[in-house]
């Protein structure tokens, strides 16, 4: 699920840059992947798993799931905005000139926007992947992880 959401995230990314944002700095990585998205996809994945466990109408769980992921996304963002700031010395994205920024990483209008995106996934993305990703040979997982970890050393080292 991790590279999936790394992936979706560089698509994302490379999409808003192409049409929106042409000085748009896409990702702290040289490859198709943008690890907070990842890290974010876990975790929504994570936490409205719990929420879906819960004996409520879906409709509860639905805006349960909002309000949960809300919450786990806006923290992401802000965790991972601090981290690459003290680990690469960069500055990837800034929301402070949006009207509602609460610092340079979260907004509410962003963080709505992620929520939004996050509960589409988890809702309707998630259960058809879940299909084929039980499919995914091990090895080539291995195989991911090793370039991904690769990538991650080269650019703390360059």
């Amino acid at each position: 699920m991790y590279f999936i959401g790394c992936f979706l995230g560089y698509m994302l990314e490379t999409g808003m840059k192409t049409f929106f944002k042409p000085h748009m700095n896409n990702g702290i990585l040289y490859g198709p992947w943008i690890p907070v998205y990842g890290f974010g996809i876990v975790l929504a994945s994570f936490v409205t798993n719990k929420v879906f466990k819960m004996k409520i109408s879906n409709r509860s769980k639905f805006i349960i799931s909002f309000l949960v992921l809300f919450i786990t996304i806006t923290i992401v963002e802000q965790l991972g905005g601090v981290l690459i700031e003290k680990v690469f010395h960069r500055t990837f994205w800034s929301y402070e000139s949006k009207r509602f920024n609460l610092g340079p990483y979260i907004s509410l209008e962003m963080s709505l926007l992620w929520s939004f995106l996050s509960l589409l996934f988890v809702w309707e993305l998630k259960p058809l992947l879940d299909v084929y990703i039980k499919k995914i040979p091990k090895i080539l997982t291995i195989i991911l992880l090793g370039i991904h970890l690769i990538d991650a050393i080269f650019t703390w080292l360059i």
